[in-house]
């Protein structure tokens, strides 16, 4: 383990002393990258003007995409000698992390995606509370930022408890140990160790990483003073495919690892006790209080939208309860129908 020079002090706040450039350690932040054209520019111009006092390279994992992305990546590397390229045959996000992780040169890994943009000082900061913590995983926020109207307003969602429950990555909170963190800052050695990303898990991999992580005895931090850009889903379309497979996979997380909780229940549980009751209301007229069921959802997605989009201009505004409601049902959906061969037993 590199050592940090003594005069780095109150990391968990951001200030750092001058120091050496031989003092820290050698950095390789991956990227799985898979039809990104609209964003891979300045997510890895972000990274490359990272204030980092040692070695930094970026390894972009491509999957074959059905847009400009490759072309993008290729000039990338070629203007930049800290870019290199890897394949990533399969385009799916675990096959590209363990691909970027075998081709990395460097002591300390940063997962960073293509919809991402690190903030200032992002790496610097992440690799001394990586040091100070002694944990095996450390990360931040994932700080949702949209451009259009919808965008702006799926954001809105994202960054709420009534969008994506009570997740510190996403809400915010103070510094400590976690589940799971927003994208993460590892010692190569530890994944390697660990296996790396279990190639099974098409969504939800860094749950089901940090999860093996934490069995083995490690601790993964968060540190709200990491903020990480996150670009939303640019439509309705997109979004409900996104959070279809996340509510899928996540069903196959639990299975795998015997873990659940109520977040992760309520979204199906909202879409059975919705249909039910509205099958109910439709059906019989003496069941016409079951319509209270639907009308209650309608209503909290509604005025919860209002609250938590307060400052935003009207249209956007207008489509936040939209993005919670396809955010919702489309997990729920996704975990409700998660197909039982997708589930396999854990390994011993």
């Amino acid at each position: 383990m590199a050592d940090l020079p003594s005069d780095v002090v109150d990391v968990s706040r951001g200030r750092h002393e001058a120091d050496s450039v031989t003092d820290w350690p050698s950095v390789s932040v991956i990227m799985p990258i898979l039809n990104e054209e609209p964003y891979l520019q300045d997510a890895v111009r972000r990274v490359l003007a990272q204030e980092y006092p040692g070695p930094v390279e970026v390894v972009l994992a491509i999957g074959p995409s059905k847009d400009r992305t490759e072309e993008i990546a290729a000039q990338l590397a070629a203007a930049d000698e800290r870019v290199r390229v890897v394949a990533n045959p399969s385009g799916r996000t675990p096959d590209a992390l363990n691909a970027a992780v075998a081709a990395a040169r460097h002591d300390v890994l940063v997962r960073v995606d293509g919809h991402a943009e690190l903030s200032e000082g992002y790496i610097r900061t992440a690799v001394a509370e990586l040091e100070r913590t002694g944990a095996v995983n450390v990360g931040g926020v994932m700080d949702a930022q949209g451009r259009t109207p919808f965008e702006r307003a799926v954001a809105c969602a994202m960054r709420s408890r009534i969008g994506v429950g009570s997740a510190r990555f996403h809400t915010g909170g103070g510094a400590g140990p976690a589940d799971t963190v927003y994208l993460g800052v590892f010692r190569r050695r530890t994944l390697l160790d660990i296996g790396g990303y279990d190639g099974h898990f098409t969504r939800a991999q860094d749950w089901e990483l940090n999860h093996r992580l934490r069995l083995d005895g490690g601790v993964v931090w968060f540190t709200p003073e990491l903020r990480v850009t996150y670009r939303p889903r640019p439509s309705t379309a997109a979004l409900a495919k996104q959070y279809f497979h996340y509510g899928r996979w996540r069903r196959v997380v639990a299975a795998h690892h015997s873990t659940i909780n109520p977040r992760y229940l309520a979204p199906p549980a909202m879409v059975v006790a919705t249909v039910a009751a509205t099958a109910a209301g439709l059906v019989s007229r003496r069941s016409r209080a079951a319509w209270v069921v639907p009308a209650a959802y309608v209503a909290g997605i509604v005025g919860g939208g209002l609250a938590v989009s307060k400052g935003e201009e009207p249209r956007t505004r207008a489509l936040v309860p939209l993005a919670l409601a396809t955010m919702h049902w489309s997990w729920g959906w996704g975990f409700l129908t998660s197909p039982r061969e997708l589930r396999r037993p854990a390994e011993g």
